[in-house]
């Protein structure tokens, strides 16, 4: 069904942290050597030296076989080459706003007492839940102790994984799951907010008062955990996260960055306004101007609890769209055009400008056709060079010039 693999198709591009911006941090020329029954013998006598029941080891672990498919799944994310407008349309959804303020006002006592005590609203946790498993109807059919074998048996990330397979050993010590139940994404996320091991362990509460940490099953579990691990992340009580703004035609582009931050009245002073054209208060509350299609798309004001949303998926595309999608659930009015079109280019048209910008001097990452941080830090390094509105979307133009040096 399309809804339902809209949602995989979100949790193989992103989900939880650890599907994103792969080039960043993985090794993909890495060879494995040893077998993988030597590692995982060796693994599992880590894990009852670190205190995991000769059970629950056993339980989880014997048999188990390497999973190549699983490795090979890790090698090809590309659901976040797709523009930031492409994305929105496909996740940010009527059907999900209307449930997911469906299950606000079902849930209600569950999310009064997740903002009471971790300072997080409603349309938050319920835009994620609504991301990463449209409340439940998506998790994944995968076992995960298995993928979670292969990916930490791997060269490319295998240290980090050898922590979510320990994590995901000690929830099943705990009691909160049996090796079974243990089904989720690819990638090792269970859950109905997709949760990677560690997170489970680390953030999950029994809100239901059933003595378990259920992100299977209970709304309530999953309401109270995903609040509590947003805190974590930095979330500030009271404090907006995004809001859609209009650009003027002419400002200091440069300073239109997610790592650029001036308080609201600097912004005002530029003539940024709220997206109604009404003046932004005149106050100094810290935000950033996100243009992830340039000066011509659709513009935000990205405040310091955007940073969350981030935390939680570092893919910059998957996170606006789920901070947009809380602003939608929360009542906020639909995505506006922008100021003008917009050129859209594909991964190969990514990739020749991945390649331009390495012969410049200005990219030194993997040539994979995304338009990530770096690309992005890349054009916006070239606009600058080349006396263009540094905006950190490329134009025809810049392409061109490019191809001319």
């Amino acid at each position: 069904m399309f809804r339902v693999s809209m949602v995989r198709a979100a949790a193989i591009a992103a989900a939880s942290l650890i599907a994103t911006a792969v080039s960043a941090t993985a090794q993909p020329a890495c060879q494995n050597s040893g077998s993988f029954d030597r590692w995982l013998s060796d693994f599992k006598a880590e894990a009852a030296r670190q205190g995991i029941s000769r059970g629950t080891i056993s339980a989880a672990l014997d048999g188990m076989t390497l999973d190549q498919g699983i490795l090979s799944r890790d090698r090809r994310q590309s659901f976040f080459s797709q523009t930031f407008t492409d994305v929105v349309a496909k996740l940010a959804t009527g059907n999900r706003i209307q449930n997911g303020t469906r299950a606000i006002e079902r849930h209600k006592a569950a999310f009064h007492r997740a903002e009471k005590e971790y300072g997080v609203p409603a349309a938050p946790i319920a835009a994620f839940w609504a991301l990463e498993s449209d409340f439940g109807a998506g998790m994944g059919k995968l076992p995960v102790l298995r993928s979670l074998a292969a990916l930490a048996y791997d060269c490319r990330r295998g240290e980090m994984f050898r922590g979510e397979l320990m994590a995901a050993l000690r929830i099943i010590d705990r009691g909160d799951l049996k090796p079974s139940e243990m089904i989720g994404s690819w990638a090792g996320e269970l859950g109905q907010t997709q949760f990677l091991p560690g997170h489970y362990w680390n953030y999950a509460v029994d809100y239901d008062g059933d003595g378990r940490r259920d992100l299977l099953r209970s709304p309530a579990d999953v309401i109270g955990s995903s609040a509590a691990f947003m805190q974590s992340l930095g979330w500030q009580r009271g404090q907006p996260w995004l809001e859609e703004v209009r650009v003027p035609k002419d400002m200091p582009w440069a300073e239109a960055d997610i790592a650029v931050q001036h308080p609201r009245s600097q912004w005002a002073a530029w003539g940024v306004t709220l997206r109604d054209g009404r003046p932004l208060p005149r106050d100094g509350l810290p935000a950033s101007l996100l243009l992830l299609m340039g000066r011509n798309g659709p513009a935000f004001l990205a405040y310091p609890n955007f940073h969350v949303f981030t935390k939680w998926n570092q893919a910059l595309t998957y996170a606006t769209t789920a901070a947009y999608l809380a602003t939608r659930i929360a009542g906020a009015p639909v995505l506006s055009k922008g100021n003008g079109p917009v050129t859209e280019y594909s991964m190969d048209q990514v990739r020749e400008l991945q390649h331009l910008l390495h012969r410049a001097g200005l990219y030194d990452a993997e040539i994979d056709g995304k338009m990530g941080a770096g690309t992005r830090a890349g054009v916006k390094a070239a606009q600058i060079r080349l006396k263009l509105p540094a905006d950190s979307y490329p134009t025809p133009e810049l392409i061109e010039l490019l191809r001319r040096q």
